[in-house]
């Protein structure tokens, strides 16, 4: 009854990367601390009328007074607060995709003890929205799957300041995150080059005739010193890595390196796509071309930043 009661709730509220709370998106209910303490004064009131006691009388009024001003400070502390979502960062299967919201507050008060969290998850990210200004809050999500995810239904809730009531929303944020796939704990090498063809081909050996060094391999035990990429060495230590790269002056300028779905030897595509992806950030550390074939899909050797970025996107979305 209460995963219907979400849908038709959730199906009424169209999905947006910006809300702003208002009085027709705020709602407030009272806690179970609340309800103890309404039947506290039910229980005074009862009491003062029977024994005709003035004190009782004014406790229990007091304290009325005291949660009805709670109540409107609570429903405020949310009322008119703006959140707006970052795009989210593509993430791998197995990981925690971290959302980022950032809360704006336009009032000159500081609004106290705002929560947010994934729409039943029950892990609360708490924070402080100053006066005039704005803070940021991370909700993590685990996604389980590779492919195109819609970001989940967020919550955001405060009970201050006497916790007596909640005032809560929901929020249907309509950004997607790209999940990749998880790489292989342990791929094995790089699959050997394949031949060159065409023109490629020609133009790759009248290079090497010619004395140029443009293709490039993992380094071998033995390889002389002058054949090191000393510059990409810099790069990889740069990035906390301490693979080497030699020269290829027999190989690399007659053959270029696919990443090819059929060459990983499993047989179930989830398996392929696990091992095209380690294959992938692995080819990418070494700082060699590569290209990809999988599902039907061909990117051409290249490498860089947005290279892998691609064939990530290509292994997530197969």
């Amino acid at each position: 009854m209460r995963r219907r009661i979400d849908r038709w709730f959730l199906s009424r509220r169209p999905p947006s990367d910006a809300l702003e709370l208002t009085q027709r998106n705020v709602y407030i209910v009272p806690t179970p601390a609340g309800w103890m303490l309404a039947a506290t004064l039910l229980l005074l009131l009862v009491a003062s009328i029977n024994y005709q006691l003035n004190l009782g009388y004014l406790l229990t009024f007091l304290l009325a007074g005291s949660v009805a001003v709670g109540m409107h400070v609570c429903h405020g502390t949310l009322r008119g607060l703006a959140l707006h979502l970052l795009t989210p960062e593509p993430r791998y299967a197995g990981a925690a995709a971290v959302f980022r919201v950032v809360l704006d507050n336009t009032r000159r008060r500081t609004r106290y003890g705002i929560g947010l969290a994934v729409h039943r998850s029950g892990q609360w990210a708490w924070c402080d929205v100053p006066a005039e200004g704005s803070a940021t809050v991370e909700v993590a999500f685990r996604p389980e799957r590779r492919g195109l995810h819609p970001v989940p239904t967020l919550t955001a809730e405060t009970r201050f300041p006497l916790g007596t009531f909640r005032v809560w929303t929901v929020w249907r944020p309509a950004s997607q995150v790209l999940v990749y796939p998880a790489p292989e704990t342990h791929p094995p090498p790089l699959p050997p080059g394949e031949p060159l063809a065409g023109p490629a081909a020609s133009a790759a050996l009248r290079a090497h005739a010619a004395g140029e060094y443009d293709g490039v391999r993992a380094y071998r035990r033995g390889d002389p010193l002058k054949l090191v990429v000393w510059k990409r060495a810099a790069q990889a230590q740069a990035r906390g890595s301490e693979d080497l790269v030699s020269r290829d002056t027999q190989q690399a300028q007659r053959q270029e390196l696919w990443l090819d779905a059929q060459a990983t030897g499993l047989p179930g595509l989830e398996a392929r796509v696990s091992r095209l992806c380690a294959w992938v950030l692995m080819a990418d550390r070494l700082g060699v071309d590569y290209g990809l074939r999988v599902a039907g899909r061909v990117l051409p050797p290249s490498q860089g930043e947005a290279h892998k970025r691609q064939c990530l996107e290509a292994l997530a979305l197969c």
